[in-house]
């Protein structure tokens, strides 16, 4: 029996783990049942249009699970949450506090910056959907509402936002893997039928060529994003001996593994975000009456939609957030710390101050390798959109990114929990 059968049936042999899989199973299964229910009074013909025609709103509708492109209850999907904890992150380097208690106070505090993420959503929800019911209005898929009408439905939408995010919680706690990231990864390959169809609709067998270059481009994601996830630098490390009652302990050697790629996909999802939120406020104020503040807007709307400026600037953004991210996520002076507290240190290395140095210079260089990979796997499928024509490349690209890395964040995570069965 080969080691991957052996797996699979440990999993459904273990009552736990099979349960926590079944319990993430089902709370997939609810959202996508969330994400076709509409709200009242959308003009469907309008609504295929307008997705149709923008890339923007493609996107944003990857953050949605799926339900934007119904105007689902879930309409804005984790959206505002991924929003709120990239603000939080960003606090933390102008707070200490901030950072204090996200890195340092444990669980606990970790707890507490969780929630302060939560309690920010509730704002930017309400932000976000009012823009786009705005929106949606002067594209004219949606009727004109009353002042209680829109309160309503705003609720609806902030409501529908945290039930998803309450979910992924659920899912992270009882279930297997990041819940949020399963919500999205979710939603893509819900979204995979329908793209699928849609290329065989508009086949031209002139085209062949340019299909066959995107499943090699395809199949060259998928291996370049699981060798750098999986690649990592070990910097040995050596315990000094120690005599203790006549006995020596230490002297052992092992090794600290840094990865090429500490972000994962966080920095797609940061640059992404960072990206679709101005689009959204700037569609918004578009139709303001006010002169100046509608030429503003359609000049930053003409600039965000301009194809090769917003490839340099998603490339720039997912360099950025990979280093800010890896910044945040991994201290080298908590490791340096935490090595000369246990006895342990790098050969060749002094410990302390000279170790955390050390270990920033290798991190600075892993993480430029793995920053310029991101950003240039980002960007290939926009570039390739602009020289085949082919719309669905751009937006595939983008989503096959974020699918591949989620699922092997999840073998990993199904993994740990055979390990710990075993044992």
């Amino acid at each position: 029996m080969s080691k991957f059968s052996e797996k699979l049936a440990l999993i459904f042999s273990d009552a736990t783990l099979r349960r926590r899989i079944l319990f993430a199973l089902g709370l997939l299964a609810v959202t996508r049942v969330l994400a076709i229910i509409p709200i009242p009074g959308i003009d469907t013909l309008r609504l295929q249009s307008l997705f149709s025609g923008s890339e923007f709103l493609n996107l944003l509708n990857i953050f949605s699970g799926g339900g934007l492109s119904n105007l689902s209850i879930v309409m804005l999907g984790v959206g505002p949450y991924i929003t709120a904890s990239i603000i939080m992150q960003l606090m933390t380097v102008m707070s200490p506090k901030l950072k204090a208690m996200h890195q340092e106070e444990g669980e606990a505090g970790r707890r507490r910056f969780a929630q302060y993420s939560r309690l920010l959503t509730v704002p930017l929800g309400l932000v976000q959907g009012y823009a786009f019911i705005k929106l949606l209005q002067g594209q004219g898929v949606l009727g004109q509402l009353s002042l209680t009408t829109l309160g309503i439905d705003l609720l609806i939408i902030l409501a529908g936002s945290l039930l998803l995010v309450w979910i992924g919680e659920l899912i992270t706690e009882f279930g297997v893997g990041n819940g949020v990231s399963l919500i999205i990864f979710a939603g893509i390959v819900a979204q995979l039928p329908g793209t699928l169809s849609q290329l065989l609709i508009t086949y031209d067998p002139s085209q062949l060529p340019v299909y066959a270059v995107g499943l090699v481009v395809a199949l060259l994601v998928i291996f370049g994003v699981v060798v750098v996830t999986e690649a990592e630098r070990p910097i040995p490390i050596t315990y000094a001996k120690q005599v203790r009652g006549g006995r020596t302990y230490g002297g052992l050697s092992t090794y600290l593994p840094l990865r090429v790629n500490q972000a994962g996909v966080i920095p797609i999802i940061f640059a992404l975000s960072i990206l679709l939120f101005p689009q959204m406020i700037f569609q918004f104020l578009a139709q303001s009456t006010v002169s100046i503040v509608a030429s503003v807007s359609d000049f930053a709307l003409m600039l965000l939609t301009n194809n090769w400026f917003y490839t340099s600037a998603y490339f720039v953004l997912v360099v950025l957030f990979t280093y800010f991210y890896t910044a945040v996520t991994f201290d080298p002076d908590n490791i340096s710390t935490n090595l000369q507290k246990s006895g342990a240190f790098i050969p060749g290395v002094r410990p302390g101050t000279a170790t955390a140095d050390y270990i920033s210079r290798v991190l600075t260089r892993l993480t430029l390798v793995g920053a310029l990979f991101l950003g240039v796997i980002a960007i290939l499928p926009l570039i390739l959109r602009s020289l085949t024509g082919i719309q669905s490349l751009a937006i595939g690209g983008t989503a096959l990114l974020i699918v591949v890395s989620v699922v092997i964040d999840l073998i990993k995570k199904i993994d740990a929990q055979i390990s710990v069965r075993e044992y």
